[in-house]
């Protein structure tokens, strides 16, 4: 028996029992581990060897692909180079040129960059930048949120009180006060098997209409949706609904705050959904495909008005008291960098504008599959809905992603739904063996 620097009993390297792991079955997965040692462009390899293709981008967030040489070398020279650097009150070149680039490549109303560690980060801190806006404006009273029904945003406290699914906030006690909720946009009854954005819905955006007149308009400070909904199952806003939102929210001095974090770089085909639907946010979040899933980072998107309104007072003192230790790392910023010219170089977004129907279409030829009630899609995200087993929900989907790794392909699932986002360097024939994998697991469960 081994010792540890104690002469306690040493724990095996690979014993799996003091990692509590998160968003996860622990026992279930304890008991028959799934295990990745490596990646490389579409595919992981898994402890016993086999190539797993990447139908999820790791968690939504490896854009670029796995291991692209480019990005690897940049965290590497800038771990050799310069491994931190505080950002509090000191600064690096490379948080700078990359906060440029960004505001280059966002919409032209984005003009500021605050640097967090990932998509909670990046939402609690829209949210905080939101009250202290109001208050730095004269309208301390701004002080209500309001987010939508199925809505992720994290899960920071400010993220789980604006969020909308209850498994994330059902043990958590009473969360932040002074929070309301948007009804959801799925509407499946009315928007079953659409291809793309749904035709029926935009008038739900109206709710937010009776919100103010229950709490008044100057009573809330911001109004925080995702463009397309990820974690609940890619619900889509219907055809109209996110330009009503911004009327509304713009119409009572309401700041809307885009949370991007899924969609954020290319995941439509364009470097963002305000892009997309060409519908100006006040603030963005984003995380994920920022650094392609490499090393935690996230941005938030401001205009300059919301920056500006912090810009008074003497100018030696701190304008926002908030920040985080590694707000901007060296090593992050290099994979950000690095991440941004892998985008560019490849033309991945436009490449996604151009695979997005040849993937619309593959996924709605499961139309008519064992267990398929409903398919959504929008540029390379993909939700396939099963019918749930009765008395067992979300037992169907969990089947169906245990037997899609035996077959050799990692899918995501969210209750009975199976939700699909490819790396951005997917090819027509990784998206037939994806689709063609899914149906024949579909096809074999009971």
């Amino acid at each position: 028996m081994s010792l540890d620097h104690t002469g306690k009993p040493a724990v095996a390297p690979n014993d799996l029992s003091a990692f509590w792991m998160p968003f996860t079955a622990n026992r279930q997965f304890k008991e028959n581990p799934r295990m990745l040692v490596a990646s490389k462009d579409m595919h992981y390899t898994s402890a016993d060897g086999r190539q797993i293709l990447d139908g999820t981008a790791g968690l939504w967030c490896c854009n670029a692909g796995h291991c692209r040489p480019k990005i690897v070398e940049a965290i590497q020279r800038s771990a050799a180079e310069l491994d931190y650097a505080p950002a509090f009150q000191m600064g690096h070149p490379a948080a700078f040129e990359l906060a440029n680039r960004l505001v280059d490549m966002a919409p032209d109303a984005f003009n500021h960059i605050f640097f967090t560690n990932s998509g909670s980060e990046s939402v609690d801190t829209a949210l905080k930048i939101a009250l202290a806006y109001h208050r730095a404006r004269g309208e301390g009273q701004r002080t209500r949120l309001i987010g939508r029904e199925k809505g992720y945003h994290g899960v920071g406290f400010g993220g789980i009180s604006v969020g909308g699914l209850v498994n994330n906030r059902r043990v958590f006690g009473t969360l932040l006060n002074g929070v309301d909720h948007l009804p959801h946009t799925y509407l499946p009854e009315e928007n079953r098997w659409s291809k793309g954005l749904p035709e029926h819905g935009a008038w739900l955006a109206e709710d937010l209409e009776r919100k103010i007149a229950l709490h008044g308009a100057d009573t809330i400070a911001a109004v925080i949706v995702e463009p397309v909904a990820g974690s609940a199952g890619v619900i889509l806003p219907p055809k109209g609904y996110l330009e009503k939102l911004r009327a509304i929210t713009k119409k009572h001095g309401i700041l809307l705050i885009f949370d991007e974090v899924i969609t954020g770089f290319g995941r439509l085909g364009t470097p963002f959904a305000a892009d997309f639907f060409g519908v100006m946010p006040d603030m963005m979040t984003t995380a994920k495909g920022l650094t392609s899933g490499t090393v935690p980072m996230g941005a938030v998107f401001t205009t300059a008005e919301v920056h500006d309104a912090f810009m008074t007072g003497p100018e030696h003192m701190i304008e926002l008291f908030h920040g985080y230790t590694y707000s901007g790392s060296p090593i992050a910023c290099a994979a950000a960098l690095a991440t941004q010219e892998v985008y560019r170089e490849e033309g991945l977004f436009q490449r996604t504008a151009e695979i997005a129907p040849y993937w619309e279409e593959a996924l709605h030829s499961l139309k008519g599959t064992k267990h398929v009630i409903d398919i959504r899609n929008l540029g390379l995200i993909g939700a396939i809905e099963l019918e749930p087993i009765a008395g067992e929900p979300t037992k169907r989907a969990f089947s169906a992603f245990l037997k899609a790794y035996e077959k050799g392909i990692l899918i995501r699932t969210t209750g009975d739904i199976i939700a699909m986002s490819p790396p951005l360097i997917i090819g027509k024939e990784h998206v037939d063996q994806l689709v063609g994998t899914i149906k024949d697991v579909l096809e074999a469960l009971d």
